[in-house]
């Protein structure tokens, strides 16, 4: 199994080592683990590390790569929030991959429960296409390896009037188009909405349209780690899925499922 969206103590809200991450995804079995933690950016610094951080954050993964290189491959990536201006600092490590994430419609953190208030002052539909615009500009940079959880917009149970696959069409087009991956996030469960990111309609176009997937359980704790992993697996095969992407050095590597 390959879990490539983990966090770190360094984001200020996640707890346990890293190491026990490691031990823990090693228990469950899983052979390529990846840390993508939340890269700094000059905004919601709270939820982050700094960019002071950078360095020690890859120390971390590049010591732990080599302590535990004989039971598991351990990976190192950063989950970069996709916003008007996206910081060459972050763009430009050397990594194995970037995960493109959008959790910020303007200023509003609309999957933070600080916020949740905000859902009743606007209209769902309006989020909803807004979001997938967002979506689609992510993958026109062409800054990122893999989209992050692809429908996380749909966090706290909210949904369109519209069908969620008119909305999201254009974006899932253009991931195609710019030849990104789609994770299989499984944090979604854990939350209100209790499904993974995406859904099964999403990722029927996302197989319809020969968009290669990877898996992340989104840890930000060792007991999440590989949440719900194996079950995903199952759903992916039954969607029709053969195959399973990894990066190193920001290249594809491909393993059957």
């Amino acid at each position: 199994m390959i879990d490539l969206h983990n966090h770190t103590i360094l984001c200020n809200h996640a707890n346990d080592l890293i190491d026990e991450y490691i031990e823990k995804a090693i228990k469950k079995g899983i052979k390529i683990y990846g840390f993508s933690d939340h890269a700094p950016m000059n905004y919601d610094e709270k939820y982050r590390m700094s960019f002071d951080d950078m360095d020690m954050y890859e120390n971390w993964i590049d010591k732990v790569k080599e302590k535990y290189q004989n039971k598991i491959k351990i990976l190192k990536g950063y989950e970069v929030d996709f916003t008007p201006e996206v910081d060459k600092r972050v763009i430009e490590r050397n990594v194995d991959y970037l995960i493109g994430s959008v959790h910020f419609l303007d200023n509003w953190g609309f999957d933070n429960p600080e916020f949740l208030s905000e859902w009743t002052k606007r209209d769902v539909d309006d989020v909803y296409k807004e979001y997938f615009e967002l979506i689609e500009k992510l993958a026109q940079s062409k800054m990122f390896d893999i989209v992050g959880h692809l429908d996380l917009i749909k966090i706290f149970g909210y949904r369109p009037k519209e069908d969620v696959k008119v909305i999201a069409k254009r974006a899932i087009e253009a991931i195609a188009d710019k030849k990104m991956v789609v994770e299989i996030n499984t944090a979604g469960i854990r939350k209100k909405v209790n499904e993974a990111y995406p859904s099964v309609e999403l990722l029927e176009m996302i197989k319809k349209a020969n968009i290669d997937i990877t898996f992340g359980s989104d840890a930000h704790s060792k007991a999440q780690v590989g949440f719900k992993l194996k079950e995903s697996y199952e759903l992916a095969k039954l969607i029709g899925f053969k195959r399973v992407v990894y990066f190193e050095n920001r290249e594809k590597k491909y393993k059957k499922l």
